[in-house]
């Protein structure tokens, strides 16, 4: 598929992985990408890439992803301004780390200590929900456009019209301390995979790629120390991904019309046990 011309969502897309995105869509030409997020700086990121860009592709959206007000403005914007929104990657997402369980001893009392529900339902918010009701307006944009021209069901001899990469993570085979984080991203599986099914209809792909552990701010949170005894030894690369190669990657996804599952970037992810 010809990115050329396209319109996209990217949220997530004022640092890391959503950051490298843009930058990626742009050099494909992308006609316009939404860039949503919460950070301080999405304004002055976006008036810089623009800058150096040449052009005013960036577009920024300051809100909370799960937001479905924020989200619906967004779209009603892209699509009046630059007309259907094709191309979707729902990159925003957080973490709320610790062990699922802990007992504690505390002068001689044993406490029960059991992760957080409000942190758990937050994770599942920002990790999971969000993203596959993103995914899931973009394909309405497609469908909404597709019905004004009184097309019914795509067929093959017609263009793609979108694609959507949902960010999984390798996590999603389950990791130590992230019981709320894998969760969601293993619930994003079973997303993908059911849209993958739906969305062709109305000629929109949707794949999922499953990055290991990337350069990013939130990977950085976790500390150099953790990073550097538990992660890079477990890494057949020895160090964290850069942010540019799984944008690449995505890019492949969004372009290559035969792939339609998941894609493993891991960078040879091998955990102890």
């Amino acid at each position: 598929m010809d990115l050329k011309g396209k319109v996209a969502v990217i949220t997530g897309g004022a640092s890391g992985i959503g950051s490298a995105t843009c930058m990626k869509l742009a050099d494909e030409k992308v006609k316009a990408i939404a860039i949503v997020d919460m950070a301080d700086q999405l304004e002055s990121y976006c008036k810089e890439t623009n800058e150096k860009l040449g052009s005013d592709v960036l577009i920024p959206f300051r809100g909370d992803v799960v937001d479905s007000s924020f989200r619906e403005r967004v779209f009603s914007e892209m699509e009046s301004r630059f007309g259907v929104v094709g191309l979707c990657v729902p990159a925003a997402g957080i973490t709320r780390d610790r062990l699922a369980v802990k007992v504690q001893r505390d002068n001689g009392s044993v406490n029960l200590n059991i992760y957080s529900e409000t942190d758990f339902r937050r994770v599942i918010d920002v990790d999971l929900i969000a993203p596959i009701y993103w995914s899931m307006r973009t394909v309405a944009s497609v469908a909404m456009d597709r019905s004004k021209r009184n097309k019914g069901e795509w067929q093959p001899e017609e263009t793609t019209q979108g694609a959507i990469v949902m960010i999984g993570s390798i996590s999603s085979a389950g990791n130590r301390g992230q019981i709320s984080y894998a969760t969601a991203k293993a619930g994003l599986e079973g997303a993908q995979a059911t849209l993958a099914k739906e969305a062709i209809f109305y000629g929109v792909r949707c794949a999922i790629i499953h990055p290991g552990f990337t350069d990013t701010p939130m990977v950085r949170a976790m500390g150099e120390r953790l990073i550097h005894d538990y992660i890079l030894p477990n890494t057949q690369l020895r160090r964290l991904i850069r942010p540019t190669e799984i944008a690449e990657a995505i890019c492949f996804l969004l372009k290559n019309s035969a792939v339609s599952g998941s894609l493993w970037a891991d960078a040879g992810w091998h955990p102890r046990a």
